[in-house]
């Protein structure tokens, strides 16, 4: 089962790069089969890019970290 502070970890990897652009990714929820449930906010709630953010950027980060998460989704 992945642990919140992991892929909290992991998330603060990609931070920076998120804040830069004005925006941020909030942790909502690690789900017991390995769904990573996060709330983009700021600039990225509402750019139209924020899915290739979520797919490309923070769900490819969190896989290479974490080989237990299976998909990240916007809540």
């Amino acid at each position: 089962m992945l642990e919140r502070e992991h892929v909290e970890f992991s998330l603060n990897q990609i931070r920076p790069a998120l804040q830069r652009d004005g925006g941020n990714v909030e942790l909502v929820d690690v789900t017991a089969d390995g769904i990573v449930k996060v709330k983009l906010v700021g600039a990225c709630g509402s750019c139209p890019m924020s899915m290739m953010t979520l797919k490309g950027g923070i769900e490819a980060q969190l896989k290479r970290d974490l080989p237990g998460v299976k998909a990240v989704e916007a809540v």
